[in-house]
C-alpha cells in the first residue's frame, strides 16, 4: 500500500471509496463531497484514489482522507477490503474496472463487469454522462452532481462556505494572473496578458504571471511584452508552494482551469474568464462571492468549439478585464451594475433557493433570453424528476418561457409528442436499438431530454425497463409543458 495521507475513521466500519483519476481541478471539485461524506457517514474510512502528482502537493488544503496513487500495490490493498460505498468519478477505464470488481454494498459512477460491459450506476451519475456534447442548458455543477446520488439535498443546502478573504492593503494591490488551461482554446492568448498586465500596472497594481510547467514559455512571451519589470513565476512553483504564493494576492484572474478551483477553496478571490468551450455553470468557481466574465455570444458555453478563431475570447479586451479587477481588489464591483459591458456578461457565484451552486447576474436584468429560461427550466425538471424537489420550479419556468417565446414553446410540444410516441411504440415492441431517424428532427432546446432517453436505453440494454424509464420522462415532460399530460399525445 501506498497511501498520500491517513484520514480518521473507525477501523470496525467498512471505509468509503472515490476514484477521482482526472485533473487537478477535478480533484479540488471533489472535496465538498468528501466533507460530506464524512458528514453523513461519521466513523468510515475515507479513502481516494487520485494522481499522486496532485494529491500530494494538495495534503495541506484537501479533507481528511486517505489517498491512494495507481500503484500496483495500492490496487492490491484496495481490492482486498470490503466497501460501504464506492463512487467513481472518473472516465478512465481502469477506475470502472476497479469499481465493478470490489466487494462494496453500494457503487455509483461507471462500472465495468467481469464480462467487459460498462454501465454507469446511479440517476445523477447518469445524467452527468449524458451531458457530454449535450451541457448548453446544464444548470448543476460538477461538485454538485458528485455528490447527489448520496448527499442529501438538505445536507448540501446547510454546508456554508466562508467568503473569500481579505488581506492588507498593500497586498491586495498584487494580481495573480494565470496563463494556462488545459487547451489553447480556453484561455487567452499571450497578446492578451501582456496587455492586461500593462494596464494593470497602470492602475498602480502589480501583475504577477503564474502558470505550470507547461506555461513557462508564455510567461517568458508575456513578460517581454510588458515593459515595466513584471514577477514571472510560471514553472517556478508547485502546487502547494502556488498555495502559499495565493495567499499574498489580491485577487486572481484566470481561465477555467485546475489553479482556479485551488485559488477558490482556499479562500484567495477569482475573477475567472470563462474562455472558450466551457460552460460556467458545470465548473465555474464553486465557493460563494467569485466572479465570472463571459462574453455575450449565443454560442458561450459549448462543449467543443467548431467556429474559427475562438469567437467568445474576441469579446475579451484588456482594458475592460484591468477595470472590473481593480473594482474587485478595491469592493465596488457591485457599481458594475451602473455601467453594463455591451459585449461581455459579469455574474457572481453563489447559491439557489435550494442550496445548489448558482451564478447570479450583477447587470440590471432586462428581458430573459430563450436560452437562460431554457436552463431555468431544464433545472427545475431534472430535480423534479429525480426527487429533489416538486413540480413548481419546473411549471413556473415553464410558464415564463411560453410566455416570452411562444414559437419555442410550440417546436418543444411537437418535440415532446413525436418523443412519447416513439418511446411509445419502443416499449411496445420490446425494440433492442435506436431507429436510426430517431433523433433527426430534435431542436437544440431539447438536447436534454434527447441525451438523456439514449443513455437510459443504452444503459439499460435497450431492455423493457429501460424503455419504460425512458417513457416516464417524456410524459414527466410532457406534464410539466402541457396541462392535458401524455393524453394529448395522438
Amino acid at each position: 500500500m501506498s497511501a498520500a495521507a491517513t484520514g480518521r475513521g473507525d477501523p470496525g466500519k467498512a471505509p468509503i471509496l472515490v476514484l477521482q483519476m482526472q485533473r487537478m481541478g477535478d480533484l479540488v471539485l471533489s472535496f465538498p463531497l468528501m466533507l460530506w461524506l464524512s458528514r453523513r457517514f461519521p466513523g468510515h474510512p475515507i479513502w481516494t484514489m487520485a494522481e499522486r502528482l496532485f494529491s500530494e502537493h494538495l495534503l495541506p488544503v484537501s479533507p481528511e482522507v486517505t489517498y491512494f496513487p495507481w500503484e500496483p500495490s495500492s490496487l492490491a490493498h484496495l481490492r482486498a477490503h470490503a466497501y460501504h460505498l464506492v463512487i467513481n468519478l472518473s472516465h478512465d477505464p481502469r477506475a470502472a474496472e476497479l469499481a465493478g470488481s470490489v466487494r462494496a454494498e453500494e457503487v455509483y459512477g461507471p462500472v465495468r463487469g467481469a464480462g467487459g460491459a460498462a454501465y454507469v450506476r446511479g440517476d445523477w451519475q447518469l445524467y452527468r454522462t449524458s451531458l457530454v456534447r449535450a451541457n448548453r442548458h446544464n444548470r448543476f455543477h460538477w461538485a454538485d452532481l458528485n455528490a447527489l446520488d448520496v448527499i442529501p439535498l438538505a445536507d448540501i443546502a446547510a454546508t456554508g462556505f466562508p467568503p473569500p478573504r481579505t488581506i492588507t492593503p498593500v497586498a491586495r494591490r498584487k494580481i495573480g494572473l494565470f496563463l494556462g488551461a488545459s487547451q489553447p482554446e480556453k484561455r487567452p492568448e499571450p497578446a492578451f496578458w501582456a496587455a492586461l498586465a500593462r494596464e494593470l500596472l497602470a492602475r498602480g497594481l502589480r501583475p504577477v504571471l503564474l502558470g505550470g510547467p507547461g506555461e513557462a514559455g508564455m510567461g517568458r512571451a508575456v513578460a517581454e511584452g510588458v515593459p515595466a519589470q513584471v514577477l514571472n513565476l510560471c514553472g517556478a512553483t508547485s502546487l502547494s508552494e502556488l498555495v502559499v504564493i495565493g495567499q499574498t494576492l489580491g485577487l486572481m484572474v484566470t481561465p477555467d482551469t485546475g489553479p482556479m478551483h485551488l485559488a477558490a477553496w482556499t479562500g484567495l478571490p477569482v475573477l475567472n474568464l470563462s474562455v472558450g468551450n466551457v460552460n460556467c455553470w458545470d465548473t465555474g468557481p464553486y465557493q460563494p462571492w467569485h466572479h465570472v466574465l463571459r462574453a455575450r455570444v449565443s454560442c458561450r458555453g459549448c462543449w467543443e468549439c467548431s467556429r474559427p478563431g475562438v469567437p467568445c475570447r474576441e469579446r475579451f479586451l484588456p482594458r475592460q478585464v484591468a477595470f472590473l479587477a481593480h473594482q474587485a481588489i478595491d469592493g465596488r464591483l457591485d457599481r458594475y451594475a451602473e455601467r453594463p459591458l455591451a459585449d461581455l456578461e459579469l455574474l457572481r457565484s453563489g447559491r439557489s433557493e435550494q442550496g445548489l451552486y448558482a451564478l447570479h447576474p450583477l447587470a440590471p436584468a432586462g428581458r430573459p433570453p430563450a436560452r437562460e429560461l431554457l436552463g431555468r427550466f431544464w433545472q427545475g425538471f431534472f430535480g423534479q424528476h429525480f426527487g429533489l424537489w416538486g413540480p413548481g420550479a419546473a411549471r413556473g419556468a415553464y410558464a415564463a418561457l411560453a410566455t416570452a417565446y411562444p414559437a419555442l414553446h410550440e417546436g418543444m410540444r411537437r418535440f415532446l409528442a413525436r418523443l412519447g410516441r416513439d418511446l411509445g411504440r419502443g416499449l411496445a415492441r420490446s425494440r433492442r436499438t435506436l431507429p436510426p431517424d430517431f433523433w433527426l428532427r430534435t431542436p437544440p432546446a431539447m438536447q436534454p431530454a434527447r441525451s438523456l432517453c439514449q443513455l437510459v436505453l443504452e444503459n439499460g440494454d435497450f431492455g423493457r425497463p429501460a424503455w419504460a424509464r425512458a417513457l416516464a420522462l417524456a410524459e414527466g415532460l410532457l406534464a410539466v409543458t402541457d396541462p392535458r399530460g401524455p393524453g394529448a399525445w395522438p
